[in-house]
């Protein structure tokens, strides 16, 4: 009995997401992955200190 739920479970939230994504604007993950990375990577270079990237204090 459970098998069968669960399959019912899949088929209706599956065919759910089908009629969402084909009647609404939903945004894509991988171009919104995208874009959080980039302003990540600005973010992470506003902050950075200035320099060659070389550790001078180590040698």
């Amino acid at each position: 009995m459970g098998f069968l739920q669960n399959t019912f479970s899949l088929l209706i939230g599956t065919g759910c997401g089908i009629y969402i994504a084909q009647n609404y604007k939903v945004p894509k993950i991988k171009d919104l992955i995208r874009e959080v990375m980039v302003k990540v990577k600005v973010l992470e270079e506003s902050y950075k200190k200035p320099g060659d990237g070389k550790d001078k204090e180590s040698k």
